[in-house]
């Protein structure tokens, strides 16, 4: 495995349904910047990909988003992580373009950053269009039921994305694509 990429919210970070407005609203889910640390450490690449509408919808502007994540890379940094990459789409969901996930557009702009093809990287979400994305650029799939997982989970998995790995938190699933990726 050469990339993995994460969605923000749900994943990363707690997911609200105001979206997080500033720095101050941001907050780390427990366990993820050390699984990034591990995914550092382990030499594999780590991009964010994540469809942030509060600023197509002028709820927050572009300047405040890029402060909201100089927090996120300081929380990581203070667990001794970073991220290689960080991709945002601002379109608002009824103005989708084709970044804005369940589009593959961003997943497919980070495959291209880092030269990995498809078998060589993984998508990391909370939500269905993350799944969808993943299937469209054709990445392995992970849900974690951190943020709205647990919920999509319960309401059934679509046929047409399977197969999907399904882990409590980043933190697990990285424990099990560290342990597949040391076996390959």
């Amino acid at each position: 495995m050469k990339l993995v990429m994460l969605d923000r919210d749900g994943v990363l970070t707690h997911d609200r349904a105001d979206y997080v407005k500033h720095p101050g609203e941001l907050v780390m889910i427990a366990g993820a910047a050390e699984a990034c640390a591990r995914l550092n450490r382990a030499g594999i690449k780590i991009a964010v990909v994540s469809n942030q509408s509060a600023v197509g919808r002028g709820i927050i502007s572009a300047e405040m988003l890029e402060r909201i994540h100089e927090k996120l890379r300081a929380e990581l940094r203070a667990a001794g992580a970073r991220l290689d990459l960080l991709l945002t789409c601002p379109d608002q969901p009824w103005a989708a373009g084709e970044r804005r996930k369940p589009a593959p557009g961003m997943l497919r702009e980070a495959l291209a950053h880092f030269r990995a093809a498809p078998g060589e990287a993984v998508m990391v979400g909370d939500q269905i269009h993350d799944l969808r994305a993943a299937h469209a650029a054709g990445v392995a799939r992970v849900l974690v039921r951190s943020g709205k997982g647990a919920e999509m989970q319960a309401q059934g998995i679509p046929e047409d994305i399977l197969p999907v790995s399904i882990y409590d938190s980043l933190s697990g699933a990285v424990e099990a694509l560290l342990s597949t990726d040391s076996e390959a």
